[in-house]
């Protein structure tokens, strides 16, 4: 009776670690087309350049007041005892000076140099935002894409580890029963049991990778309570794009470089205020009306409007140019900038380019590879059921076997991940 007791215990806590084991892994089915729809939305990297856009577009509102006045409301007030000088020089003293003025006013100090062209300037920086936003997000998108052909490769590969570790312990155990006959040396079927632990190891060794590679597309996603991901996609196939003529291929076409170019317009348009502004003036007009007077006294009312138009020339701007020369440091370093990104173009599209040509050489090779080592392996397991074939021939079909078909998802892992990259490389919107 106690040990029946002790026996259902034991099962409770078993079942309830089992319970608990799962709960604390949460499988989340992913697809490709789930992989491009998340990583716009939810990627946190994205949003952030989605927020510096906004603020982009708020200094652009900003830039947009220069032009609009202030209306004041309220009162000012003003004490003064002792003495003071008035409109000719002389000095009073013994003063007891108190007045109050209560009133509406408005003033507007419009800079023409700066409105016209820091307000364009603030539209082509929120442009540029945009551009930039466009591209960081398909930068994500793509690594997204690539984690999501890396997982499905690494999951495959699981899946076949453990067919062929299943199958290697049905061979071990079938000269397992003939070492028993005497048919068979001990030898043999302790190799045959090393070969089946190293395909274990193996297996582990690819749900550890596999992991790895979830916890990281779960991130790029910013999937939250999901602790292993699953590729739901039932087809691993090479996948190939329609590309354009070579013609057709420029680096005007990356948003990276619209972004790069329309801060390069943005900087000129900024210098402009301190070259053709200064033949723009700066308007000051101001007019206030209320009540003026002392204290215990009437008030009386009070109106007045001022206005002026100037030109100013900063001694600075003739004799050391000084911010001519900032401006101009910062076109040639945005210049350099977009210099960089055509080079950079060049090398992405003849890396992609040459990735594609050669991995798809490696696919075509890894096919016939793998249907010729299909068949060697399964002759083999067929002799050795016969007693014809020798273990360690088994074992080396199954390990060439193994290393073609690791060769194959690693080519179509590959292939797959070059045709996105090339897509963006050209300039295509994911």
């Amino acid at each position: 009776m106690g040990n029946r007791i002790k026996w259902m215990v034991l099962s409770l806590v078993y079942l309830f670690s089992a319970f608990i084991i799962k709960a604390q892994v949460t499988s989340f089915p992913v697809t490709l087309e789930t992989v491009l729809q998340l990583a716009g939305a939810n990627n946190l990297t994205v949003q952030e350049y989605q927020l510096k856009y906004q603020q982009a577009l708020a200094e652009q509102s900003k830039a947009k007041e220069w032009w609009l006045p202030e209306i004041q409301a309220g009162y000012s007030t003003h004490f003064l005892n002792g003495a003071a000088m008035n409109t000719d020089g002389n000095i009073l003293s013994d003063l007891n000076r108190n007045n109050l003025w209560v009133g509406l006013g408005v003033s507007a100090e419009i800079d023409f140099k700066n409105g016209f062209y820091r307000a364009l300037a603030a539209r082509q920086k929120s442009e540029a935002a945009n551009y930039f936003t466009i591209a960081e997000r398909n930068q994500v998108i793509l690594k997204s894409v690539q984690t999501y052909f890396d997982l499905q490769a690494e999951q495959l590969k699981y899946s076949f580890l453990q067919t062929m570790a299943s199958q290697a312990d049905t061979i071990a155990q079938q000269l397992r029963v003939q070492v028993d006959a005497g048919l068979r040396f001990q030898s043999e079927y302790l190799l045959a049991q090393s070969n089946h632990n190293h395909l274990k190891i193996s297996m582990l060794q690819a749900k550890t990778e596999w992991r790895k590679i979830s916890s990281l597309l779960t991130n790029l996603l910013a999937l939250e309570g999901i602790n292993h991901l699953v590729s739901a996609d039932t087809l691993f196939v090479a996948i190939a794009f329609t590309l354009p003529s070579s013609d057709s291929i420029s680096f005007e076409n990356r948003s990276e470089y619209l972004g790069l170019n329309t801060e390069l317009n943005s900087i000129h348009t900024f210098r402009k205020t301190e070259n053709q502004g200064l033949l723009l003036p700066k308007l000051k007009v101001g007019f206030d009306n209320g009540a003026f007077g002392a204290y215990s006294n009437p008030l009386y009312n009070t109106y007045q409007f001022n206005a002026s138009l100037l030109w100013s020339l900063p001694l600075g701007r003739i004799t050391h140019r000084g911010d001519l020369k900032k401006w101009d440091v910062k076109i040639l370093s945005q210049q350099n900038k977009v210099e960089q990104f055509k080079n950079k173009f060049n090398q992405e599209i003849t890396t992609a380019t040459a990735q594609i040509e050669i991995v798809g050489q490696q696919i075509e090779i890894a096919k016939d590879a793998l249907a010729q080592i299909v068949e060697a392996l399964r002759q083999s397991i067929e002799r050795q059921k016969m007693g014809t074939a020798e273990p360690f021939e088994v074992f080396q079909a199954q390990q060439f076997y193994l290393q073609a078909q690791l060769d194959y998802l690693q080519a179509v892992s590959e292939y797959n991940k070059s045709q996105f990259a090339l897509k963006v490389t050209m300039g295509d919107i994911l």
